[in-house]
């Protein structure tokens, strides 16, 4: 579904890939949010918060993004997991001036060959320098490459040979 207006404050968008590997591999992988930067180009380091240890409902974290021209942008989010359905859904939601900001979500369907993986992101609210910020970096865009970039490489890890390390 593309972003209405071409915008991404103003809607949710998503992307999919089907992966050779059980929902739950899959799902171990993703939910295992210090690895998060082993898939996104943006989000470069994952840190659970407050006493937080695992991907729990509640639980609570701080990443680490980097992107815009060049990369050249640095900025941390605070988040907290929303649904954690091992092998169904994973969602968090990320925070922008100590309010909500923009929900994660990973849905799991399986389907014959593996798994119907689908990213999506909905934003619930933005702050308008975010808005006039978008006009020359085109973060719809980079949303849309980031998404389709972290996808690809989960299947890399979900299908190589031996998946490393996830979350039980």
């Amino acid at each position: 579904m593309p972003p209405k207006n071409g915008r991404w404050w103003l809607t949710t968008d998503r992307r999919q890939t089907t992966i050779q590997a059980t929902a739950d591999e899959v799902y171990g992988l993703v939910a295992d949010l210090p690895r998060m930067g082993e898939w996104s180009p943006e989000c470069q380091t994952v840190e659970w918060t407050d006493g937080s240890t695992a991907p729990v409902v509640g639980a609570t974290f701080v990443g680490h993004n980097k992107g815009g021209p060049a990369g050249l942008m640095r900025w941390s989010r605070r988040g907290r997991v929303l649904v954690a359905e091992r092998g169904r859904s994973f969602a968090f939601v990320t925070e922008e001036g100590g309010r909500e900001s923009t929900e994660w979500r990973y849905d799991f369907e399986p389907v014959e060959g593996g798994t119907l993986v689908t990213e999506s992101y909905h934003v619930r609210w933005i702050p308008t320098w975010a808005r006039i910020v978008d006009v020359p970096t085109n973060r719809c865009k980079e949303l849309a490459e980031a998404m389709e970039h972290t996808l690809g490489q989960l299947k890399a890890a979900a299908e190589s040979p031996t998946v490393p390390g996830t979350v039980a």
